[in-house]
């Protein structure tokens, strides 16, 4: 159990992309400093988010006050003071080469989280303009996933499980087709759209909810006395789980209708709004 049992106030877990990051992708000042607040007063701030932990932004790691870390979806969760991983919920690397065999026959890239660390094929790297519009997002991909010679090759010679897989398409028709067909054609999977064009793949048991859960039974926090911050399909499972659940402005209709509460965007400091009204008691 974590040494600081009994003495939490309770866990705040925020989504960063469209939540607790603004539109550039940057952390307000006003949103710092009231984190800051939440966790003098005894609130674990947890950011929570379909990012690998060295994908989280420089600015959201270096936060003095963040010891736990949610990530992929909820397929881990880690004590990044002791490296201790709390939970994790991956996919059996022989399900996602089945997966990849199948999508071969659509026009996508794919790549693949394993071991806090994210893998593409290098010819669908190169494809990467072709399949989305979104600029932070082809930025992101760009930066951050490592090119192999043939990703199927490089899963299959590691034989290790997969944290997460992903598939980005410009076709709409087909983003819908998939993401029907795919629950259907492999069992204990879950899919969820973060970023326009694309589909996360996890274990059905890596979501943010029961990972929030998670961490709360292994800090001994109540799950009722949980906070969570969300805007779209990925935090869906947080939202309901947390003892409230707060959507942004700026949130997935299917969000805004499950949450406790609608705050403020995230360019207007929902985040602050909400940890204010909820946990500082601060209108």
């Amino acid at each position: 159990m974590a040494d600081k049992i009994n003495n939490f106030k309770g866990i705040i877990a925020l989504d960063l992309d469209g939540t607790l990051l603004d539109s550039t992708k940057g952390l307000s000042e006003t949103n710092r400093e009231t984190l800051a607040k939440a966790a003098e007063a005894g609130w674990v701030i947890v950011p929570t988010t379909g990012r690998f932990y060295g994908a989280i932004p420089q600015i959201v790691r270096e936060l003095p006050f963040v010891r736990y870390a949610i990530t992929i979806n909820g397929a881990e969760v880690a004590d990044l003071a002791t490296e201790d991983i709390i939970y994790k919920a991956e996919l059996p690397y022989q399900q996602v080469l089945q997966i990849m065999e199948f999508l071969d026959n659509y026009p996508l890239i794919y790549d693949i989280y394993q071991g806090g660390e994210s893998f593409m094929t290098a010819a669908m790297k190169e494809q990467i303009d072709e399949m989305t519009d979104d600029v932070h997002y082809r930025r992101m991909l760009k930066e951050l996933r490592q090119p192999v010679d043939d990703l199927k090759t490089f899963i299959a010679e590691r034989k290790q499980d997969i944290q997460k897989t992903q598939f980005v398409t410009y076709d709409e028709e087909i983003h819908r087709q998939l993401m029907e067909i795919l629950p259907q054609k492999f069992s204990d999977i879950v899919l969820t759209v973060t970023a326009k064009n694309n589909v996360e793949i996890n274990n059905i048991k890596a979501n943010k909810g029961l990972a929030l859960w998670a961490l709360a039974d292994y800090l001994g926090v109540p799950r009722e006395n949980t906070v969570s911050f969300g805007d779209a399909l990925n935090d869906m499972a947080m939202i309901k789980a947390a003892g409230t659940g707060v959507a942004m402005a700026n949130a997935c209709e299917e969000i805004k209708a499950a949450a406790d509460f609608i705050t403020l965007s995230n360019d207007e400091d929902g985040v602050a709004y909400g940890i204010n009204k909820f946990c500082l008691n601060n209108e």
